[in-house]
């Protein structure tokens, strides 16, 4: 708990404004990409192809897009922004892995692997000076 303390006080007097700027297209970007994977679920099971004889291959479809679109908001407005990282690791992992197991993709490769990037920094990294956790965190 004290190695958590110690790198969010890091991270807010290390902040800077372009780093907030990625988190918040982060987040709109998880969010747009839930919206899309809601709107097209044909594409999104064709996606999961790979995986639909594993155990829990549905459970799996329908805890992306819930993750996607409600970790969106929670990382652009900076609220429990670790644990919806959190929440979004695992599918960037799969969605690393669905390149390799399935049809190969670039686009998407590099897409997820940045993704993954960005998620894992913040991961670490906190949700920054301009968030709503440390605007919570100064009101005690």
């Amino acid at each position: 708990m004290d190695t958590i303390k110690t790198l969010n006080k890091w991270a807010n007097s290390h902040t800077y404004l372009p780093l907030d700027l990625v988190r918040v297209a982060l987040g709109i970007f998880l969010f747009i990409k839930g919206i899309h994977f809601m709107s097209d679920t044909t594409m999104l099971m064709s996606l999961f192809k790979p995986f639909q004889n594993m155990a829990g291959g549905m459970i799996i479809v329908h805890y992306v897009v819930p993750a996607h679109f409600l970790g969106g908001i929670l990382i652009a407005f900076g609220l429990l922004t670790r644990w919806a990282i959190i929440a979004q690791i695992p599918i960037l992992i799969g969605a690393v892995l669905i390149n390799f197991m399935g049809e190969m993709n670039t686009g998407n490769l590099t897409l997820a692997i940045i993704t993954l990037s960005i998620c894992s920094f913040f991961l670490l990294y906190g949700s920054g000076k301009h968030s709503l956790d440390y605007y919570f965190k100064m009101q005690k």
